[in-house]
């Protein structure tokens, strides 16, 4: 009696091990690549799947995006500046068969295929295009890695670089490059100022010319602005044409060493009657203070 317990109970031991071995139960997102004796049978998943004891072998394989960590690649750029870049591309399977007869293992492929590629496509690229045209390199990079993970079942969706570190003497290098072009800017934005304001400064003088009266006002304008400003000076302006005479003559009596005293003074009665009165308060000719 105690035999025929013994015997039942290995018997039902048995029959649990290969039930175990026999049924597999796959989430959604997974799916089974049998080989039955070798050979692939169909794709199974997701659910309940019977497999034959001994027989049937199973690789379960998941079809979810996976976060594919590039580590840090050296690159030469094509102006021969040395970085150190990271990236990171997401895929995932989208022939689970291709995934497990075609490569020994996608995940470790793909992952080598990445690196690869990586120091390829930004060897070609220069420094600028590297920190400034980081979309463009990245659809590069996918298009490459994902022509090279086809024939795997694999299917790369997106590639990103995440960080580019240079030498520090580029980095201040770059600093002075960004600081020149910056001047250089404002020297152009100045100049065309400069340039808008003399061609309205000209506009300006050409309407003036038209009617003398304008530059009296514009003078009286100007007297009363300084004059808000609670200054104690009047300067009063005199063109230079004006004046030239009398500085010639006074320069040629100084080189002669003879003097005419009552042609002096009638040079000097001429100067003081062409400058304008300024008020009962002017001491000076062509300056008066309070």
């Amino acid at each position: 009696m105690t035999a025929i317990i013994v015997i039942l109970g290995v018997i039902i031991t048995l029959l649990v091990v290969l039930a175990g071995s026999a049924i597999r139960v796959l989430r959604e997102y997974e799916r089974a690549v049998v080989f039955r004796l070798g050979r692939l049978v169909d794709l199974k998943g997701p659910g309940l799947v019977l497999l034959i004891p001994a027989i049937d072998r199973m690789e379960r394989v998941s079809l979810r995006t996976v976060t594919l960590k590039i580590p840090v690649q050296e690159v030469i750029t094509r102006d021969n500046v040395p970085a150190k870049v990271t990236a990171v591309a997401y895929f995932r399977v989208v022939d689970a068969d291709r995934a497990i007869v075609e490569v020994e293992s996608f995940h470790a492929a793909t992952l080598q295929i990445a690196q690869t590629t990586l120091r390829s496509i930004l060897g070609k690229a220069d420094l600028d295009a590297l920190l400034a045209e980081r979309e463009r390199l990245n659809e590069d990079l996918q298009k490459v890695i994902d022509q090279q993970t086809e024939p795997w079942g694999v299917k790369v969706t997106t590639v990103e670089i995440k960080d580019v570190e240079i030498p520090a003497n580029m980095q201040r290098a770059i600093a002075r490059q960004a600081e020149a072009e910056r001047e250089r800017r404002a020297k152009i934005i100045n100049a065309e100022a400069e340039f808008q304001a003399s061609a309205k400064l000209a506009e300006a003088a050409e309407v003036i010319s038209r009617n003398p009266t304008t530059l009296q006002l514009r003078y009286l304008q100007t007297l009363s602005a300084m004059g808000g400003e609670n200054n104690s000076t009047i300067v009063f302006p005199m063109p230079i044409d004006l004046v030239r005479p009398f500085l010639a003559a006074a320069r040629g009596t100084a080189g002669t060493g003879e003097g005419d005293e009552s042609a002096r003074f009638e040079a000097q009665a001429n100067l003081a009657a062409m400058i304008p009165p300024a008020g009962p308060e002017t001491h000076a000719p062509h300056r008066a203070r309070n």
